[in-house]
């Protein structure tokens, strides 16, 4: 998608209100960004001013993430960037940067900087032990963390060197409540845990590095796991203070299904709310931290 013309933050840059966006000017990628949390954070960030490059892996994903791009353009005054990129190829990540750095440096100074991170492109499979694979546990490990590794290699020449940066890493409770069926994907989220922690004192003066842990959030990917991993998640989402339905608040479907799950779902736009205030000024003395992003299904990490 063009973009009208690089803008960096600037007091002139406001909103129609008056009052300047907390993101005005900043550039941010967000990886899986076609759809579920990944768009919602896109919009979250795009409605406080986020320039926006939206990274999605397949071909079926194109038309979606193109409309995605035009919809915060229009409603945000934002530029936008829709690159194909795949986290599970080693050249995907690289791609991502390069292009972007194509196509917003500055037109005279050709000064490129990266103000914002968000990894959240992930897949997952659930199955037993004895029926883990090489290939299964090599496709979720090389998408769920090499993927970001390699991203942000890719990204360190361009990051702040003033700690204005934001890195946030999408986890999930998956990390440490020992679900059945996620030996290879509940092992990625803890690796993605422990890379934010790292990542908190190595780029201590470059940006903050934060991560979310959501749980059962009402998405294309929680849709689609077994009828069984949802009766297994029924207690836990039982236990969550904020996971409770409320009638005449959340949508027929979820108080309906309530009664077999537990309770209702977070939504994506939840996510996206600890993710945009961690991304703004409001998050500047916060790193190397596990935010609970999850209704309280999982108090501590």
């Amino acid at each position: 998608m063009s973009r009208p013309g690089y803008q960096r933050a600037s007091s002139t840059n406001i909103q129609s209100g008056g009052a300047p966006r907390p993101l005005e000017g900043k550039l941010a990628i967000v990886t899986g960004a076609s759809r579920g949390i990944g768009a919602a954070i896109a919009r979250n960030l795009a409605a406080k001013g986020a320039s926006c490059i939206l990274g999605y892996t397949s071909d079926k994903s194109t038309e979606v993430t193109e409309q995605l791009a035009k919809e915060l353009q229009d409603k945000n005054s934002v530029s936008t960037l829709i690159i194909q990129a795949d986290m599970g190829n080693p050249n995907g990540p690289a791609h991502i940067i390069n292009t972007a750095k194509n196509h917003f440096s500055h037109p005279r100074s050709g000064k490129f900087q990266i103000d914002i991170i968000i990894n959240n492109a992930a897949v997952s499979l659930n199955l037993p032990l004895e029926e883990v694979t090489i290939d299964n546990y090599n496709w979720q490990y090389t998408v769920n963390v090499l993927g970001p590794i390699l991203l942000m290699q890719a990204a360190l020449p361009y990051l702040p060197h003033d700690r204005s940066g934001r890195v946030i890493n999408l986890s999930s409770v998956s990390s440490s409540l020992g679900l059945i069926g996620q030996t290879v994907y509940g092992g990625t989220k803890a690796a993605i845990d422990s890379m934010t922690r790292t990542w908190a004192r190595e780029l201590a003066e470059r940006c903050t590095v934060n991560a979310v842990n959501p749980g059962p959030v009402a998405t294309d990917m929680y849709g689609e796991t077994s009828g069984d991993f949802q009766l297994q998640m029924k207690n836990h989402i039982k236990s969550a203070p904020l996971m409770k339905e409320r009638k005449g608040v959340d949508p027929d479907q979820y108080v309906a299904d309530a009664e077999k799950v537990g309770g209702r779902p977070g939504y994506d736009y939840e996510i996206a709310g600890v993710v945009g205030m961690l991304c703004s000024e409001d998050g500047a003395w916060c790193t190397g931290s596990v935010v609970c992003a999850n209704g309280g299904l999982k108090f501590s990490t």
